[in-house]
């Protein structure tokens, strides 16, 4: 590897100490003077930022997925989140539900998955469950924004309070044994009407049985969505797991002994509803009518600058950013001599929440992402979150080192996220790269969403460069050392 003057020098000013600022909750970290990079810090370059719609997503191959509402909330309007999920057989082959097998019920089971967001308190929750009008699992594209067409006749409802914590206990049935209490991991349970569970999966001839292929055929699959009419308060929503075994179609039925024809006997099979089998897809809407989001959205460029900006989860709206004075800044930093060169140190990004909007039950976005486009419109980590791997990946000199050191997390304390941008912004100044395009949109808290986070429901309102009287608006810091040629 080739090191130039340049390179080393760099390297070189990267391990020294610094001592520049005062007032450290003023940037993005507490530097321990031991440990501090000596540098001129500039803190008065202008992020401009945005609020836009976000893009469509896929729903397929997620973690979790969304089911639920919010209703009528003052700044995001309200939002609304349906499934679509194929059902598939016990087995991947036949499955007989033996001789003269008639049915007692049969059950929806939804297992809540690791997040929610929205209120448990006093919101009813309510939903239908319908079957689809189409094969689900002969779709090629599951596109967030896609409404699936569904059977007029619902086939069952679930109308109460949720729990998404709390361990179900239900009756477990074991054939020739007595019944027992089992306690299950927290679920949703939706009773099924039992003609229709009868007709269409029981009684069905053994050919449409046979494969996961031709029982979708005939099955299709099944939809759940919001009752509107049955659903109180604030809302919230609800992300269910598809990647386990507990999602499924439980039937309970009777069936006659294979040995002796007198004796009756009490089964209970299981319908997995995995996305390792078969298509689990969500429907995500948006209406932001009547709300500041929607001003920004159809007024982006007001004659007054707003003094903040809007970022929610669910395909819903991000922030593009600009840095239109940095080159202004390289001039002022070279100090008359077009030759020098500007080395950042250290850069960081500082997001500062709104007062007042991480309130229960609609707190404060866990986690941002930061995200830039190529030339071709793609979306691409910059370099400081883009990691290193065995087949290629980032540099390892320009990435932060990990997730917790680049940054984005929420600050319960300081109110604020804080991103390192140290590679990019020395992009950026060296035309290394152009800015065709840089984001800031909600990610899930365990997973960094490069692409629209639809396994996160959470949102954000941030102050931008126009601040609120008595607030901290959006800033890039930027320590850096000027190299005289």
């Amino acid at each position: 590897m080739k090191f130039t003057k340049q390179d080393l020098l760099t390297l070189l000013i990267g391990l020294f100490l610094f001592t520049s600022c005062k007032n450290t909750n003023t940037i993005g970290f507490d530097p321990d003077p031991e440990f501090a990079i000596k540098g001129t810090l500039e803190d008065g370059v202008t992020v401009a930022t945005t609020t836009v719609p976000d893009e469509v997503t896929s729903t397929i191959a997620m973690p979790r997925h969304p089911l639920g509402f919010i209703n009528a909330d003052p700044i995001f309007g309200n939002t609304e989140a349906s499934l679509a999920m194929a059902v598939t057989l016990p087995a991947a082959s036949y499955y007989t539900f033996g001789t003269n097998a008639a049915i007692d019920s049969a059950v929806l089971v939804l297992p809540y998955s690791t997040q929610f967001y929205g209120d448990t308190t006093t919101s009813v929750y309510s939903f239908n469950v319908q079957q689809l009008k189409d094969n689900l699992s002969l779709q090629k594209n599951f596109p967030s924004n896609k409404e699936w067409p569904v059977e007029t006749t619902v086939l069952g409802t679930f109308t109460g309070k949720i729990q998404p914590k709390t361990p179900t206990k239900i009756t477990d049935i074991v054939t020739g044994k007595a019944d027992t209490l089992k306690t299950v991991v927290p679920q949703i349970r939706i009773k099924l009407n039992t003609a229709f569970i009868q007709s269409s999966i029981i009684n069905l001839d053994s050919a449409n049985r046979s494969t996961n292929n031709k029982f979708a055929n005939v099955f299709k699959g099944l939809h759940v969505s919001v009752n509107k009419a049955g659903s109180t308060g604030k809302g919230g929503i609800i992300f269910f797991g598809f990647t386990g075994a507990d999602a499924n179609v439980e039937i309970y039925y009777k069936k006659q002994n294979a040995a002796t024809a007198s004796v009756t006997d009490t089964v209970a099979v299981k319908f997995p509803i995995s996305a390792s089998s078969g298509p689990v897809a969500a429907t995500i809407k948006h209406d932001y009518t009547g709300t500041p989001v929607k001003v920004q959205l159809d007024a982006p460029n007001p004659t007054t600058p707003y003094q903040v900006t809007y970022l929610q989860a669910m395909a819903g709206v991000r922030n593009k950013i600009t840095f239109p004075d940095l080159k202004d800044f390289v001039t002022r930093a070279k100090a008359g001599n077009a030759n020098a060169k500007i080395v950042v140190n250290r850069a960081e990004l500082v997001v500062n929440l709104n007062a007042g909007t991480d309130v229960a039950p609609f707190v404060a976005a866990p986690r941002l992402a930061l995200y830039k486009l190529d030339i071709a419109g793609q979306r691409k980590n910059i370099p400081d979150n883009d990691a290193p791997t065995s087949t290629g990946g980032g540099d390892p000199y320009r990435y932060a080192g990990s997730e917790t050191l680049f940054g984005g997390f929420y600050d319960t304390t300081n109110k604020r996220y804080v991103f390192t941008v140290t590679a990019y912004i020395q992009d950026l100044i060296n035309g290394a790269t152009e800015n065709y395009g840089t984001y800031l949109a909600p990610s899930s808290l365990t997973e960094y969403n490069l692409t629209p986070s639809v396994t996160s429901a959470a949102r954000a309102v941030i102050n931008t460069k126009s601040i609120p009287t008595g607030q901290k608006g959006i800033k890039l810091n930027i320590y850096y050392t000027r190299i005289a040629e």
